[in-house]
Formats: C-alpha cells, structure tokens, sequence
C-alpha cells in the first residue's frame, strides 16, 4: 500500500514527519535512485528508498522507544543544533543516539525544564504536536510580582496572541513570596513560548518555567523516585496506552465532526 514519504520514514522510525520533510528538502532522501519530492507516494515493500544513499528497509525498523526525560536548562529540545547547543539527545547513552530515529515529541524552550517525551514513534510524535491532538501539560511558573485575581482570570479566559486568543486556560497560585509568585498553569495548546509571551503581555514575566506533566504522565509520582535534571526513564505500558489513546480519541471525534459538517 502507497504512503505518502514522510509517513514512511516516521513509521519506520527514521524520523518525526516534520523531520522527514526537512530531509526531502534538504535532498537526503531517494526513492528508486532519483531524489525524492515532498508528497511522493511510496510503497515500503516495492520500492527501494536511501537516506543519504544508504538504502533503509521496513524489515530493519527498530524496536519503538518511548522515554520521559527532565530536560536541565540550557539544553535545546532538537535533535542537532546548528549552534552547537547542546540537545536532549546528548543527554542519552550512545546506544539510544545512533540509529534509532529518537526524537523528541515537541519542544521547551531552552531555558525551560521539566518533563520532555522521546520516541522514534514517528505516528505518534505527528499525532501528539497536532493542533488538534492537544493533550493538557501542566507547569509550574515562577513570575515576576503578584498576579492580581483579574489578571488571573483574564489569563484562564484566553488572551490575545498573534492576532488570535489563546484557549481557556487553568491558572492557579501555588505561593506568593516576597517580590514573585509561583503560578500552576495547565494548558491545551502550545504555541510557540506561549506562557512566556501571555505573562509578558499581563505585566508578570516569567522567572522560571518548568513543566510537571503531560497528561497523566508526572516526573514525580507518589512512592517513585523523582527523576532528577538530565535523567529518563522508559514510559510504563499505561502511559504509552495513554498516549496512544489521546491520539484515537481525537481522531474518532474529528471523523465525527467531518460526517457532521457532511449532512449540514
């Protein structure tokens, strides 16, 4: 059966889509001896496809990997930097870095920490950094000053971004200190250093910014041990499950609505 290329190479584990693209682009990519084309059509059992003219087969795709990992400032959420930063793969064994097509599932910025996914589950990394397969990520937000409760609802009312306003959100205060305060917020979408630029716009930069969870996923749960800056762990089976099922639930209700906008 014919895939488009990119959904190829992620579901071989080569890369993420977004990544496979970039690699189309970047002419690293041939399919049957000619350099391939961004929407090409592939069939993974007939047709010969090279990565830097090494030939790849769905025979060798790796075993999936799913990891969380508490990303340390400093470190950029890609898998290479055309600075020399150093990246969330950096932070694995070199068992883990060669080969593999792990990557990680979206981004924190670079001075951010906390809880990061990492894959070669092409599928799912496309399914999880979709607009429309947002799952909630909480984070703890140190700001600068003391949020007023109208600032506080005005923030989980939505606030406008680039010309559009950010989804409802849930802001809560965790701890007031002398000059700043450390703010719980949970949100479903994830635009680009949107909790920094939001604060901004509401007069209480953010100091600090570290995420606790992806969904029910936790860097620290009760009775485990907390997952120190720079360290993983492998996802347990419910996680994974969770996660794949965010993705089929979301996708069973876009079906819905589309049958819906169909008989309108």
């Amino acid at each position: 059966m014919e895939v488009r290329l990119q959904k190829a190479l992620s579901q071989l584990g080569i890369a993420s889509r977004r990544e496979a693209e970039e690699m189309i682009r970047q002419s690293r990519v041939q399919v049957n001896g000619v350099l391939a084309h961004l929407g090409q059509k592939v069939d993974l059992h007939k047709d010969a496809i090279a990565i830097d003219g090494k030939l790849i087969s769905a025979a060798e795709r790796p075993p999936l990997i799913y990891l969380l990992l508490h990303k340390p400032p400093g470190v950029v959420s890609t898998c290479a930097d055309p600075q020399g930063r150093k990246t969330v793969l950096d932070l694995l064994p070199q068992e883990l870095r060669a080969g593999l097509g792990i990557h990680p599932v979206g981004r924190l910025d670079a001075e951010s920490t906390g809880a990061l996914i990492l894959t070669n589950d092409g599928e799912l990394t496309f399914g999880l950094t979709h607009p429309r397969h947002s799952i909630p990520k909480t984070y703890h937000v140190v700001v600068k000053g003391h949020p007023s409760p109208a600032v506080i609802k005005k923030w989980c009312q939505g606030v406008m971004l680039d010309g559009r306003k950010t989804l409802p959100a849930q802001v809560n205060l965790i701890e007031s200190f002398a000059e700043n305060s450390c703010l719980e917020v949970v949100l479903k979408e994830g635009r680009n250093r949107q909790i920094r630029r939001v604060a901004e716009i509401l007069g209480h930069p953010v100091i600090k910014l570290h995420r606790t969870a992806i969904g029910t996923i936790q860097l620290k749960k009760p009775k485990e041990t907390f997952l120190r800056e720079g360290q993983y762990r492998s996802l347990r089976d419910e996680e994974i499950r969770f996660l794949q099922n965010s993705i089929k639930h979301r996708t069973i209700k876009d079906s819905a609505e589309v049958r819906s906008v169909a008989k309108a």
